[in-house]
């Protein structure tokens, strides 16, 4: 099948994300780019990356950050050279958060309520923080919460558990175009990545360790605040100058470390939203770091590392 879409469509290059289409298109006589943003599974998965790891042929592999490669290394018992791979890190299109709106008025452009606006925005697999969520928004009612994206089930899910507890200052707006997420991620004053020690990918897949979310690059592209539980991989991008630190909680929020991770949380978005200055400051460095991190950028770099 592949050799038949190379013909076809008379192929320079060939760009995948699958390993075997890789050592396919590299045995084939064709320049390779392998993009990788996970961890490999399993023992034919490990097994087809290995071989395109050896393979001859002008090719290379893209990681989106070293906590990956380090995973991947790990997986092929094979040490990458620096020829070999390139950390490209997922990007943003900067266009889109060009002379965003001041958050009262994208709040008046999206109808929402006024007032401190905490936002959150992508998907609700287990470990990307809807507990912790709820539970802030259940401490801090004189604060909106707004949460953009979800899967139908579990919106309606979480809507229930809200209307059970009388949260009444939430908003969920579930999926929404990515056309427009920029404007709701404009319509916050502090942004949250409240991620837990586990994370599902939609595969299932534990991602933990090697995460590079496309949100983390948005939400430094709009110019908010940023929140973010203190994962290693996170800090390949963000920093104490661009985003404010906090504890990684447990899955579900486990009893063991509930309350206290619940109350550090707490305690530095109220810190955020009762400083105005330090907001804008934090805003402002990570709108001059993503700078760095358009998919055009990404492009060239990848294209680069090929010799194109």
């Amino acid at each position: 099948m592949l050799r038949m879409r190379q013909k076809k469509f008379d192929a320079d290059l060939i760009y995948t994300w699958l390993p075997q289409s890789a050592l396919i298109g590299i045995k084939a006589g064709y320049p390779v780019v392998l993009e990788m943003h996970a961890d490999i599974t399993g023992r034919l998965g490990t097994w087809w990356l290995s071989q395109f790891l050896k393979a001859n042929g002008r090719k290379l592999m893209t990681v989106t950050n070293q906590a990956l490669q380090k995973a991947l290394e790990k997986k092929t018992k094979l040490k990458l050279s620096p020829e070999a791979v390139l950390i490209a890190g997922n990007g943003v299109e900067l266009e889109k958060y060009v002379q965003l709106p001041k958050p009262v008025e994208a709040r008046n452009q999206l109808n929402l309520k006024q007032g401190l606006t905490v936002g959150f925005t992508g998907h609700i697999y287990a470990g990307r923080g809807a507990d912790l969520l709820f539970e802030l928004a259940k401490r801090m009612p004189q604060v909106n919460f707004l949460w953009v994206g979800g899967t139908p089930e579990l919106v309606e899910f979480w809507k229930n558990k809200l209307r059970e507890e009388n949260i009444l200052n939430v908003t969920m707006t579930g999926f929404v175009k990515h056309d427009v997420i920029h404007l709701y991620q404009a319509a916050a004053d502090v942004l949250l990545m409240p991620y837990s020690n586990s994370i599902s990918a939609s595969s299932g897949q534990d991602i933990a360790e090697v995460i590079n979310p496309m949100k983390m690059f948005e939400y430094m592209a709009s110019g908010r605040a940023i929140v973010s539980a203190d994962l290693t991989s996170i800090r390949e991008v963000l920093n104490e100058g661009n985003c404010v630190f906090v504890e990684v909680g447990n899955r579900e929020l486990g009893i063991g470390n509930r309350e206290s991770v619940i109350g550090k949380w707490k305690v530095e978005i109220e810190k955020l939203l009762a400083d105005e200055s330090l907001r804008m400051k934090l805003g402002s460095q990570a709108r001059k770091d993503v700078e760095q991190f358009s998919w055009v950028k990404r492009e060239e770099r990848i294209l680069r590392g090929l010799n194109l």
